[in-house]
Protein backbone atom coordinates (compact mmCIF):
# COMPACT_ATOMS: atom_id res chain seq x y z
CA UNK A 1 0.00 0.00 0.00
CA UNK A 2 2.75 2.53 0.96
CA UNK A 3 4.73 1.78 -2.52
CA UNK A 4 1.18 2.30 -3.97
CA UNK A 5 0.51 5.76 -2.61
CA UNK A 6 4.66 6.47 -3.39
CA UNK A 7 3.89 5.83 -7.08
CA UNK A 8 1.07 8.42 -6.87
CA UNK A 9 2.57 10.82 -5.82
CA UNK A 10 5.42 10.47 -7.61
CA UNK A 11 2.98 10.20 -10.67
CA UNK A 12 1.47 14.09 -9.66
CA UNK A 13 4.75 15.54 -8.61
CA UNK A 14 5.99 14.65 -12.15
CA UNK A 15 2.67 15.95 -13.37
CA UNK A 16 2.98 19.08 -11.98
CA UNK A 17 6.61 19.71 -12.71
CA UNK A 18 5.93 19.20 -16.03
CA UNK A 19 3.21 21.47 -16.16
CA UNK A 20 5.35 23.92 -14.86
CA UNK A 21 8.10 23.50 -17.16
CA UNK A 22 5.68 23.57 -19.72
CA UNK A 23 4.27 26.76 -18.23
CA UNK A 24 7.68 28.32 -17.77
CA UNK A 25 8.45 28.17 -22.19
CA UNK A 26 6.55 29.57 -24.78
CA UNK A 27 7.80 32.97 -24.27
CA UNK A 28 8.16 34.24 -28.33
CA UNK A 29 10.93 37.05 -27.41
CA UNK A 30 12.93 34.19 -25.53
CA UNK A 31 12.20 31.88 -28.84
CA UNK A 32 13.39 34.50 -30.99
CA UNK A 33 16.69 35.50 -29.14
CA UNK A 34 17.78 31.36 -29.51
CA UNK A 35 16.61 31.33 -33.01
CA UNK A 36 18.46 34.67 -34.10
CA UNK A 37 21.52 32.81 -32.02
CA UNK A 38 21.44 30.30 -34.31
CA UNK A 39 19.20 27.78 -32.64
CA UNK A 40 18.10 24.68 -34.63
CA UNK A 41 14.52 25.04 -35.15
CA UNK A 42 12.16 22.30 -35.03
CA UNK A 43 8.37 22.60 -36.33
CA UNK A 44 6.37 19.37 -34.43
CA UNK A 45 3.38 19.64 -36.40
CA UNK A 46 1.96 17.36 -38.86
CA UNK A 47 3.53 17.57 -42.51
CA UNK A 48 0.45 18.88 -43.77
CA UNK A 49 0.14 21.99 -41.52
CA UNK A 50 4.08 22.58 -42.25
CA UNK A 51 3.57 22.70 -45.74
CA UNK A 52 0.51 25.04 -45.34
CA UNK A 53 3.52 27.64 -43.67
CA UNK A 54 6.34 27.53 -41.68
CA UNK A 55 8.91 29.46 -39.93
CA UNK A 56 12.12 29.81 -41.79
CA UNK A 57 14.68 26.94 -41.57
CA UNK A 58 12.64 24.75 -39.62
CA UNK A 59 12.74 21.41 -39.56
CA UNK A 60 9.60 19.29 -39.86
CA UNK A 61 9.56 16.65 -37.40
CA UNK A 62 5.98 15.69 -36.02
CA UNK A 63 5.75 15.42 -32.25
CA UNK A 64 5.20 11.69 -32.18
CA UNK A 65 8.50 10.79 -34.43
CA UNK A 66 10.91 13.96 -32.37
CA UNK A 67 12.44 10.37 -30.10
CA UNK A 68 13.68 8.65 -33.07
CA UNK A 69 14.33 11.38 -35.28
CA UNK A 70 15.98 13.27 -33.45
CA UNK A 71 19.06 10.65 -33.34
CA UNK A 72 18.90 10.83 -37.30
CA UNK A 73 20.21 14.47 -37.58
CA UNK A 74 23.67 13.73 -35.32
CA UNK A 75 22.88 16.91 -33.25
CA UNK A 76 24.71 17.62 -30.44
CA UNK A 77 23.31 17.40 -27.14
CA UNK A 78 23.59 20.39 -25.74
CA UNK A 79 22.50 22.14 -28.96
CA UNK A 80 20.14 24.93 -29.06
CA UNK A 81 16.38 23.69 -29.94
CA UNK A 82 13.82 25.49 -30.42
CA UNK A 83 10.32 23.65 -30.52
CA UNK A 84 7.30 25.02 -31.72
CA UNK A 85 3.61 23.71 -33.24
CA UNK A 86 0.26 25.35 -33.65
CA UNK A 87 -0.46 26.23 -29.88
CA UNK A 88 2.52 25.02 -27.59
CA UNK A 89 1.28 21.78 -26.78
CA UNK A 90 2.55 19.52 -28.86
CA UNK A 91 5.72 21.22 -28.53
CA UNK A 92 5.63 20.54 -24.95
CA UNK A 93 5.60 16.63 -25.80
CA UNK A 94 8.51 17.17 -27.84
CA UNK A 95 10.10 19.33 -25.39
CA UNK A 96 9.33 16.54 -22.45
CA UNK A 97 11.07 13.74 -24.57
CA UNK A 98 14.00 15.88 -25.71
CA UNK A 99 14.81 16.02 -22.40
CA UNK A 100 14.50 12.52 -21.57
CA UNK A 101 16.93 11.88 -24.46
CA UNK A 102 19.28 14.07 -22.71
CA UNK A 103 18.90 17.30 -24.92
CA UNK A 104 19.50 19.97 -22.57
CA UNK A 105 19.31 22.91 -24.58
CA UNK A 106 15.63 22.92 -25.73
CA UNK A 107 13.12 25.41 -25.73
CA UNK A 108 8.92 24.97 -26.27
CA UNK A 109 8.84 28.18 -28.54
CA UNK A 110 4.96 27.76 -28.38
CA UNK A 111 2.87 28.57 -31.22
CA UNK A 112 3.46 29.09 -34.78
CA UNK A 113 1.04 31.83 -35.12
CA UNK A 114 2.50 33.48 -31.99
CA UNK A 115 6.03 32.95 -33.48
CA UNK A 116 4.99 34.20 -36.73
CA UNK A 117 3.20 37.81 -35.23
CA UNK A 118 5.83 38.38 -32.92
CA UNK A 119 8.84 38.33 -35.56
CA UNK A 120 6.26 40.31 -37.49
CA UNK A 121 6.06 43.09 -34.41
CA UNK A 122 9.02 43.09 -33.96
CA UNK A 123 11.11 42.64 -37.55
CA UNK A 124 13.02 39.99 -36.06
Amino acid sequence: MQNHSFMVMFALFSLLMSQLAFAADKDPEVAWDKINAGATVIDVRTAEEFAAGHLDNAINIPFEEIAVAINTLDIAKDTQIVLYCRSGRRSGIAFDTLVSEGYTQSYNGGGFETLSLFKQDNKQ
